[in-house]
């Protein structure tokens, strides 16, 4: 099957992260996975939530907030807040689930008690907007660590696993990589990965659409897939973290 854009069946799109790209955060990224594009930030407060400070274990948090700039889409997004809605729906289900996936990746008792908030931002989106935003967040989130190790508020890495994801998808019955909102709008199944780097699962979120169904063999493909998709985007994170550091010494 050729595909719209003409790439493979296991091809991704085109993806670069910029580390660094804003100047006030503690860690940022522009991540650009073909048209989709999301500016992740990472920033630091010295309190934490009453629920972790009731504890009084001296642990910290993590938080984050996912949204849709008003240019992202071919129509307007409206910004949360600002006609009287509050932040709902696929949205918060999205924020909740960049943030359980960078959860995933700390020892909250490791980094004190301060909050780390991760906001990703979507400048253009078409399709993978989730995944995009989980593999640059934890590049950011890399970036802003080692910047608290080197002020001394952290004493030891507090990482335990490092995190990327992917989307891959059924398209008129054949296992897709990394599907653009073209194929992610019509696909019958659509799957999103969130993985560690020595291949533990974070989270596989898999839906039947369109009134279709998928079955274990179209399973064990789109995880097959989805994983060899995956290790391409952690060497991209490392490279570009790597020549990063480079530029800061």
């Amino acid at each position: 099957m050729t595909r719209h854009d003409g790439r493979k069946f296991d091809e991704m799109r085109e993806t670069t992260i910029i580390p660094g790209y804003l100047k006030y955060p503690y860690g940022s990224v522009l991540i650009s996975c073909g048209d989709t594009k999301v500016i992740c930030a990472v920033q630091v407060e010295e309190t934490v939530p009453e629920h972790v400070a009731a504890k009084n274990n001296n642990s910290g948090w993590l938080t984050a907030e996912y949204a849709l700039m008003p240019a992202s889409g071919l129509h307007r997004n409206r910004r949360a807040g600002y006609d009287g809605t509050m932040v709902k729906g696929r949205v918060h289900e999205i924020q909740r689930l960049i943030g359980r996936s960078m959860r995933a990746a700390l020892d909250l008792k490791k980094i004190g008690p301060r909050t780390i908030m991760i906001d990703c931002d979507v400048l253009q989106a078409d399709g993978g907007t989730r995944t995009a935003s989980i593999t640059g967040a934890m590049a950011a989130l890399r970036i802003a660590v080692d910047k608290l190790m080197q002020e001394g508020k952290i004493k030891e890495n507090p990482f335990m696993h490092e995190i990327a994801a992917v989307s891959v998808g059924v398209f008129k019955g054949e296992v897709l990589l990394d599907l653009d909102y073209f194929e992610d709008s019509k696909a019958e199944t659509d799957l999103n990965l969130v993985m560690t780097k020595d291949g533990g699962f974070v989270e596989i979120q898999g839906t039947a659409e369109n009134g279709s169904v998928y079955n274990e063999e179209q399973l064990d493909a789109m995880l097959k897939v989805a994983k060899s998709g995956i290790k391409k985007l952690f060497d991209l994170q490392e490279k570009a973290l790597q020549e990063y550091k480079s530029t800061q010494k």
